[in-house]
């Protein structure tokens, strides 16, 4: 209250006309507000959040929950800044502060959105990481707490949800390798129940089927999303008998130790065999520069944001053409990593 109370003495005017000016009251007259509004700037006021939320029953706080880890440590700055920095470029129009609620790898995710949702810490929630069977969803659901997914689901709740056009990737991706005479092609999903998993090689799959071609299942592999994981595949890869012609990469840092792998056996992407990645900044340094879909990460966080706020009261009137339940799509782009032919030849076309 100490800040508030210099302020009404240095405008000579009451506490409470104060309070109802910053607050954005409409009994306040507009010469008043601005009067208030400039000073509480030249003064450096800082309103007692802690105490306006009580009155308010709100925290102008949304909490971006992720787990540690894999889904850290294979990302980071690659992935989930740049989509930080998109949802916060919304979040400040309304003066709304985002906060990254970290769910220790070792912890259950439900038992830990438990602990954050009776702390009351947030007002709406940004989940990331889904899961084929999400409890989450439906703990969040059934409490009527705003929020949206990063990924989806078979667990539907009949909220928004955003997700990266796994299947277009797969399908042009296939399309592609099949056209140049590839027909043992490896896939790769996450190690653990990540539902863009069963996503992308359920497409995989289809999209070998209108060619006449089987997924088998020793072509799927599975790794932790970052370069460690990627080395093991290349590793696993290569030790197949009947080694495959080319591979598709579902993850962006992976690419990294793949090349790693198989540099240490003598073997080089475009040469030997065709490669399919997801792109990352570390990309432009793979030799040779790798063939990868991308996406605008940012833009990707401004519409994340922007369906959450769609669906709060507060903030719905701002965005009544947010995005709901949407595939964000990705851009191929050529490098010369998937240039290999099976007949011998090489193109970077």
């Amino acid at each position: 209250m100490k800040g508030i109370r210099r302020l009404a003495q240095h405008l000579d005017i009451s506490i409470g006309t104060v309070s109802r000016a910053l607050n954005g009251r409409p009994d306040v007259n507009e010469e008043t507000r601005r009067r208030v509004l400039e000073a509480a700037e030249r003064l450096g006021y800082v309103a007692n959040q802690s105490g306006r939320s009580l009155r308010q029953g709100t925290t102008n706080i949304i909490g971006f929950m992720m787990q540690t880890g894999t889904e850290i440590t294979g990302q980071g700055d690659t992935f989930f800044m740049s989509v930080f920095d998109g949802v916060q470029a919304v979040f400040a129009r309304h003066k709304l502060d985002l906060v990254a609620l970290l769910c220790s790898s070792e912890e259950d995710p439900t038992d830990y959105l438990r602990r954050v949702v009776a702390r009351g810490f947030a007002d709406g929630l940004i989940l990331s990481a889904t899961r084929r069977h999400d409890p989450r969803i439906e703990f969040l659901a059934e409490r009527n707490i705003p929020f949206v997914t990063l990924g989806r689901s078979l667990t539907d709740a009949g909220r928004p949800w955003l997700d990266l056009d796994f299947e277009g990737m797969a399908q042009i991706a296939i399309d592609r390798l099949v056209a140049r005479g590839h027909r043992r092609i490896a896939v790769t999903r996450p190690h653990d129940d990540a539902n863009l998993g069963y996503v992308f090689v359920d497409r995989c799959r289809e999209a070998l089927a209108a060619h006449g071609l089987p997924l088998e299942e020793e072509l799927i592999f599975r790794s932790t999303p970052n370069e460690t994981g990627g080395y093991q595949i290349a590793r696993e890869l290569l030790a197949i008998k009947d080694r495959p012609t080319a591979a598709l990469l579902v993850n962006e840092t992976i690419a990294i130790g793949f090349y790693q792998g198989l540099s240490e056996a003598g073997v080089r992407p475009g040469r030997d065999i065709a490669v399919i990645g997801r792109y990352s900044p570390h990309a432009h340094f793979l030799s040779p520069p790798l063939t990868c879909f991308r996406l605008s990460l940012r833009d990707l966080g401004i519409a994340l944001a922007e369906t959450l706020l769609s669906t709060m009261p507060a903030f719905k009137d701002h965005y009544p053409q947010a995005l709901v339940n949407a595939v964000w799509p990705m851009e191929l782009v050529e490098g010369e990593s998937d240039g290999f032919l099976v007949n011998g030849d090489e193109s970077r076309g």
